[in-house]
C-alpha cells in the first residue's frame, strides 16, 4: 500500500469518526424536543409556555457549564479523587482542544455528544417537578445534576479507566446508571423538598390524579424521544480505524444495540399496557422504560432474553409509580419510576444475566456484587447531593412559587405571551378513583 492510499485512507477514517458523532448529536437533538413536547402536553393549559421555557433554559444552561465544569470533571475524576492528568488538562476551557484547532478532530465532537447527555439529565428533572417550582431554583438544580454529579457518576462507572470498571467489573453500556438513575434519583430528593401540586392529594392522603391537557402531544414527544435514543446510543459507542467498541473499549457492533433497542422499546411497551390495563401514559412511557431497563447491557443481551427483561421493565413502573404516590411524592412525568427505578433494575439484570461475563481485557468480570455497589453509588450520588440542594433553595424561598401564582397559573406570572391567543377554553379534568372531582376551564 502506498503512502498515498494510506494517507487517503486516514483522512476518511477521521472524517467518518467526525461525522457519526456529528450524527449522534444531531439525533439526541430530537430527545430534547421530545422532552419539550412530552412535558407541555403533560402540564395544564395554564402553564405550557413556562414549561417549555424551563425546558429551554434547561438545555442552554446545561451545555453553558458543561463546557466550562462538566468535561474536565469527566476527565479529572476516573480514579475517584481529583487529578490534573493530561487528559483533565486537555478538557480545560482554555485548552487548544476545546476551540477550533484543525489538528483535533476528535475534542469537539466528544464534548458535544457529552454535553447532550447532561442535557437529557436535566429534561428528565424538568417532567417531574413540572408547574410548582420556580425557574430559578430549577435552572440552579438542573446545571448541579448536568454539569457536576451526573458526569462524576459517569466518570467513576462509564469512563474506560473509571475505578468502578477496573476494581468491580462494573457495567453499564448505555448509561442506564450514570444518565438515567443518577437523574432520576436526583428527581426524588427534589420532590422531597417541593411538595405535591395543589390539589393533587386529598387530606386523607387519596391521590388525585391532574390529567394533561394535551395527552397526544405527550404521547407524540415520547416518540420523538426514542427517536432521539438511537443518537443517544450512538454516543454510548466509540467509533474508530479498528471498528465499533462500547464506551469501555470492548468490541461490539451496532446491530446488537439495535436488536436490543427494538425489543426493549417492543417489550416495555407491552409490559407496561398490561399492568397499567392499556392506561395511555403508563403504555408509552413503557417504551422507554424497556430501553433503559436494556441499556446496562444491551450490548451482550439475546434479543429474546432483551424482551423478557424489558417487559418486566415496563410492568413495573405503574406499581412504582403508585408506590410513590403512597408517600404522596407527585412526579407529573414518572421520572421516578421510569429513570430512577429502572435504571436501578438495568443495573440488577446485568448482575443476574450476565454475571460471570468477562469484561474488558484485563479487568474484573461482570459480577452481581459490582453492579449492586454502583447501584447504592449512583443512588447515593444521585439523591443526596440534590436534595441537600433543593433543601438549601427551600430554606431561603427559591424552590417554590408562591400558592397564589400556583393557582392562577405560571404563564400568567413568567411568560410575556400566551399559548392560546384565541382564547378556546382547554378543560382540565381531577380524578380520583374514576369520579371527576374538578373540572376547570383555562382560557
Amino acid at each position: 500500500m502506498t503512502p498515498e492510499v494510506e494517507d487517503a485512507i486516514a483522512v476518511m477514517t477521521a472524517v467518518n469518526n467526525e461525522f457519526y458523532f456529528w450524527m449522534s448529536i444531531a439525533l439526541m437533538m430530537l430527545i430534547h424536543a421530545g422532552f419539550l413536547a412530552y412535558e407541555i402536553g403533560a402540564s395544564r393549559s395554564k402553564n405550557v409556555l413556562a414549561t417549555a421555557m424551563k425546558n429551554l433554559l434547561a438545555l442552554a444552561t446545561i451545555i453553558a457549564s458543561f463546557f466550562f465544569v462538566g468535561w474536565f470533571l469527566y476527565n479529572a475524576m476516573p480514579s475517584g479523587f481529583l487529578e490534573l492528568t493530561d487528559a483533565a488538562k486537555a478538557a480545560l476551557p482554555w485548552s487548544d482542544n476545546m476551540g477550533p484547532n484543525t489538528a483535533d478532530s476528535v475534542s469537539g465532537i466528544s464534548w458535544g455528544a457529552f454535553a447532550l447527555f447532561a442535557a437529557t439529565t436535566g429534561s428528565i428533572m424538568s417532567g417531574a417537578v413540572l408547574e410548582r417550582i420556580r425557574t430559578s431554583g430549577f435552572l440552579v438544580l438542573t446545571v448541579f445534576v448536568g454539569s457536576v454529579t451526573w458526569i462524576i457518576g459517569a466518570a467513576w462507572g462509564w469512563h474506560g479507566a473509571g475505578w468502578m470498571l477496573l476494581k468491580l467489573g462494573f457495567h453499564d453500556v448505555g448509561a442506564a446508571g450514570c444518565v438515567h438513575m443518577i437523574a432520576g434519583f436526583g428527581a426524588l430528593g427534589i420532590l422531597i423538598n417541593l411538595g405535591p401540586r395543589i390539589g393533587r392529594f386529598l387530606p386523607d392522603g387519596t391521590a388525585v390524579t391532574i390529567r394533561p391537557h394535551n395527552l397526544p402531544l405527550t404521547m407524540l414527544g415520547l416518540m420523538l424521544i426514542f427517536t432521539g435514543f438511537f443518537g443517544f446510543l450512538m454516543g454510548c459507542v466509540i467509533y474508530g480505524s479498528g471498528g465499533f467498541a462500547t464506551i469501555y473499549g470492548s468490541p461490539t457492533t451496532l446491530s446488537a444495540f439495535a436488536f436490543s433497542t427494538l425489543m426493549g422499546l417492543a417489550g416495555g411497551i407491552m409490559g407496561a399496557y398490561m399492568t397499567s390495563r392499556g392506561e395511555p401514559f403508563w403504555t408509552i412511557s413503557g417504551g422507554l422504560a424497556g430501553i433503559i431497563g436494556l441499556a446496562s447491557g444491551m450490548d451482550l443481551y439475546h434479543p429474546a432474553l432483551g424482551f423478557i427483561i424489558a417487559l418486566g421493565a415496563g410492568a413495573l413502573i405503574p406499581y412504582i409509580g403508585k408506590l410513590l404516590e403512597k408517600f404522596r411524592i407527585d412526579d407529573v412525568v414518572g421520572a421516578v419510576a421510569v429513570h430512577g427505578g429502572i435504571g436501578v433494575y438495568s443495573l440488577l439484570m446485568v448482575g443476574i444475566f450476565l454475571g460471570g461475563y468477562p469484561n474488558t481485557d484485563g479487568n474484573p468480570s461482570i459480577s452481581l456484587w459490582g453492579q449492586v455497589v454502583g447501584i447504592v453509588v449512583f443512588a447515593a450520588l444521585g439523591f443526596i447531593p440534590t436534595y441537600l440542594l433543593s433543601l438549601g433553595l427551600k430554606k431561603v424561598g427559591l424552590l417554590r412559587i408562591p400558592e397564589a401564582v400556583e393557582l392562577q397559573g405560571l404563564d400568567l406570572s413568567e411568560v410575556p405571551a400566551t399559548p392560546y391567543p384565541e382564547g378556546t377554553p382547554v378543560t382540565v379534568m381531577a380524578t380520583t378513583n374514576g369520579k371527576v372531582l374538578v373540572v376547570e376551564e383555562a382560557k
